[in-house]
């Protein structure tokens, strides 16, 4: 084959590089000793520091660290990486001191029955995410979802991680290098060649001088200098839907050395964006993410000071430069372009709110490993493959982040009030609004296998943030059994829930034995 996929150029580090580098590289075990299928080789700026403030992950990490061989035990040390269950939002509905749940587990039984509808027919019933799961009573303590007897990745109550971004490509970084046979080149890009194709040939480095390639990846961040700027592949603002392009970014310091550890993300929403806080061994991560035409630097950084004040006092606040990190809400119009693809924010970002971008990462490197091209020829399938099947996974993160933004009833800003506007709104998010008036989404709002959000995620959005689903009114011998069999589930959901209290760790006290002793390998 003349046209054989030999050689892959990452260009840019950081957590999109060097997971890129360590999927594909486990995915086809390439072996300096050993014939391989292609060279992999990454090339990282000396100059050019990561953002390092992507820290929330979804459960997909653990199934991503296990492709890669990499320790979960390991992986919690280097990383100060701490377990994280969920969101936990507040202010969001009312902005009066409202709060709901998003966990990472599904209902109970939710393969066979849709509990939405019995639920919405209880009268004093409790919120929704406490009637059909265990995970949420682990919230307010501060739970970890497995013990120290759970084997490695396995779990009790589904989970992802928290984790130090800067720390976590560091770890990638060596893994990839020392075990899974990745080139590292230390320098920088000057120029991208073309070939007479019109793919790019290679690029120019100050250090390491001409690298050629047969399949780019961008890593390269905001910049995207290979598919934006070499290719000129357009940028498509998302920012009628989604406003915010802001963000303050600081780090806060436990009062005590053993205080407790959140086992999810805290979304605390403002008048123009809301404040993120994510507990990690070491310290909390928090900032405000905004709108800048809604709210200037200074308020946003007053009310970031405010929730820091409230957490952890004045001395905390004082001590407290946030720094400042501006972005397009939006995306590439499209992210494979002949032999370039672009992963992270090469190909697009938008606001962090439930943790999507280290998740689109985890899918594109996963969807290249698994259907890498062998020749040229085939390149151009994978390509239109590729971009159809991310330009639906961006539209659905836009529709389910805004789905947030459209359910609230705060009227007590102008940024609120624009985000209630019709034409604010994705067509489709329009639609399935007008839907889910008459049924609570369940499998059958599931239009593919692979789709980003579970229904179950909608669910827990919709009826957390009061939206009801009118009842239904048919009175049949099966609806009678399913309406026993809801009751039922309720209960033993409760049940579940007071025995998981007893028997789970504090998140801390766990890390703390995973420090000391490790988790058992299955």
């Amino acid at each position: 084959m003349e046209d054989r996929i030999s050689k892959i150029v990452i260009v840019g580090g950081g957590s999109a590089g060097w997971l890129a580098a360590g999927v594909i590289a486990a995915e086809h075990r390439i072996d300096p000793q050993a014939k391989q299928p292609f060279e992999l080789v990454l090339i990282e700026s000396p100059d050019v520091p990561t953002i390092g403030v992507g820290e929330g992950t979804w459960p997909s990490m653990r199934s991503t660290l296990q492709r890669i061989g990499l320790s979960e035990t390991e992986f919690l040390r280097e990383c100060d990486a701490s377990f994280k269950q969920g969101t936990w939002f507040r202010d969001w509905q009312t902005g009066n001191g409202d709060t709901y749940s998003h966990p990472f587990t599904v209902p109970i039984d939710y393969a066979d029955i849709n509990l939405a509808p019995h639920w919405l027919a209880l009268t004093g019933a409790p919120p929704f995410a406490d009637a059909v799961t265990p995970q949420t009573a682990l919230f307010a303590d501060c739970l970890a979802p497995k013990q120290i007897t759970t084997p490695e990745y396995a779990f009790v109550v589904n989970y992802a991680y928290h984790l130090d971004a800067g720390r976590f490509a560091d770890l990638l970084r060596r893994h990839c290098t020392e075990k899974l046979g990745v080139e590292h080149v230390k320098a920088n890009v000057l120029q991208v060649n073309a070939a007479e194709n019109g793919d790019i040939r290679s690029v120019t480095t100050d250090r390491s001088g001409e690298i050629a390639g047969d399949l780019f990846i961008d890593c390269t961040g905001s910049k995207s200098l290979l598919l934006g700027e070499h290719f000129g592949i357009p940028f498509q603002s998302k920012q009628e839907y989604l406003f915010n392009d802001s963000a303050l970014a600081t780090q806060v310091p436990y009062a005590e050395e053993d205080q407790a550890i959140q086992s999810c993300t805290h979304s605390t929403a403002q008048t123009a964006g809301w404040i993120w806080d994510i507990g990690l061994p070491t310290r909390r991560g928090i900032g405000h993410t905004y709108s800048s035409a809604h709210i200037s630097d200074d308020e946003a950084t007053a009310q970031l000071l405010a929730y820091i004040k409230e957490i952890a006092g004045d001395e905390a606040a004082a001590d407290v430069t946030p720094r400042k990190i501006r972005f397009q809400p939006g995306h590439r119009r499209e992210f494979w372009h002949r032999n370039c693809v672009a992963i992270g924010m090469s190909s697009g970002f938008i606001e962090p709110l439930e943790a999507s971008a280290l998740v689109m990462i985890e899918l594109a490197a996963g969807m290249i490993a698994d259907q890498m091209p062998p020749t040229r020829e085939i390149m151009d399938i994978v390509a239109q493959r590729y971009n159809r099947k991310f330009r639906r996974h961006w539209n659905q993160i836009i529709e389910f982040l805004k789905l947030h933004y459209v359910l609230s009833e705060r009227d007590d800003s102008p940024y609120w009030r624009d985000n209630h506007a019709t034409a604010s709104i994705p067509d489709k998010l329009s639609e399935q609004l007008l839907l889910w008036r008459y049924r609570s989404p369940w499998h059958q709002d599931a239009e593919a296998v692979d789709e980003l959000f579970p229904t179950a995620s909608y669910q827990y959005i919709l009826h957390g943030m009061g939206f009801r689903s009118a009842p239904r009114h048919t009175r049949s011998h099966q609806q009678d059994q399913l309406q026993h069999r809801a009751s039922e589930l309720f209960q033993q959901n409760a049940a579940r829930a007071s025995q998981l209290q007893q028997a789970l760790p504090g998140n801390r006290e766990l890390l703390n034995k995973v420090r000391e002793f490790g988790f058992q390998k299955l």
